[in-house]
C-alpha cells in the first residue's frame, strides 16, 4: 500500500523487507522510468485500487494490466545515460523530473491533448 510512487533501481544490492516487490530483468532503465512518470501516475490512478483516503494496492495483478512498451537497446541505453546523470546530481530539480516525463511521453507518441489531461491529473 503506498500514497507515492517508491520505486528505484538498485545497483548496489540493497537488502528489502517483505513489504517490498522486487523486479528483475532487462531494460530496467526505461521500467524504472516508466513507474516513475506522469504517465505510470495515470495508469495508477485508473487501475490500482484505493486503501484508505490516500493509499493504493501495489500488486502484481495490476501492475500486469499496464501497457509498458518494450523499448530497444538505444532507448535503454539513453535512459541509463540520463539515470547516470541524475544519480551524480545532489538535487534533482523538477526540470529533470519534466525532462524523463517528456522521454516517456515521446515514446508512447502522445498528442499534446493528451499530455496535457495527464499533467492535469
Amino acid at each position: 500500500m503506498t500514497e507515492y510512487f517508491p520505486f528505484y533501481l538498485d545497483n548496489k544490492k540493497f537488502m528489502t523487507n517483505q513489504k517490498c516487490f522486487i523486479i528483475t530483468g532487462d531494460k530496467l532503465y526505461f521500467l524504472t522510468a516508466f513507474l516513475n512518470s506522469k504517465l505510470f501516475r495515470f495508469c495508477f490512478s485508473n487501475n490500482f485500487p484505493t486503501l484508505g483516503e490516500k493509499g493504493r494496492e501495489l500488486s502484481k495483478i495490476f501492475f500486469i494490466k499496464i501497457p509498458v512498451l518494450l523499448p530497444t537497446n538505444e532507448i535503454e541505453f539513453i535512459f541509463k545515460e540520463e539515470f547516470s546523470h541524475i544519480a551524480q546530481l545532489k538535487n534533482i530539480t523538477d526540470s529533470d523530473i519534466k525532462k524523463i516525463d517528456t522521454m516517456i511521453f515521446d515514446i508512447y507518441k502522445l498528442s499534446t491533448e493528451e499530455i496535457n489531461y495527464i499533467e492535469s491529473i
